[in-house]
């Protein structure tokens, strides 16, 4: 049976430049970076939050035959490039700081930090340096409402809520 997710695939048209913006502005850092001539020079590149060793973005190009054939890898280039390939959501104590120091190192947001019904969030997308045309998708910062959430469990479990 399934234990854990370990790696998440995230596409991206040059693995050197998602490399440089996911470690570089985010912080993140490299789990792994093989590249295997017998398999056609395929490269296996991973980066990772420091501190949660248990899960790694999978930064990958969108690969040919025998995996896709050129329609579909003309595809899904087209719809990495348009953002529409997915999006990962990170979770902070403080959305508003992270917004700002990402901001610094030249992340742009396409959303301040606002507050929702679940949070404060904030999302971007991948631009600058690491352009839209060579890869983008929509990522957000989420500060969790914990102490609302736990005000509407406790009055979900109050007798009282069901009279």
């Amino acid at each position: 049976m399934l234990n854990k997710l370990t790696n998440v695939n995230v596409w991206v048209h040059d693995q050197d430049e998602a490399l440089a913006f996911y470690t570089e502005k985010l912080g993140m850092e490299v789990r792994a970076d093989v590249t295997l001539p017998e398999l056609g020079g395929f490269r296996w590149l991973t980066v990772g939050l420091p501190g949660q060793d248990d899960v790694a973005l999978a930064l990958m190009t969108v690969p040919g035959p025998p995996v896709f054939d050129d329609e579909t890898r003309a595809a899904l280039e087209t719809i990495v490039a348009k953002g529409a390939a997915g999006g990962l959501f990170f979770s902070v104590d403080d959305c508003h700081a992270a917004y700002e120091e990402l901001r610094k190192r030249g992340v742009e947001f396409s959303q301040e930090p606002t507050q929702q019904p679940y949070g404060v969030d904030a999302g971007w997308l991948l631009t600058g340096e690491y352009s839209p045309a060579t890869h983008r998708t929509d990522e957000e910062l989420e500060q969790p409402a914990k102490a609302r959430v736990g005000r509407v469990l406790d009055e979900l479990r109050s007798p009282d809520s069901f009279a």
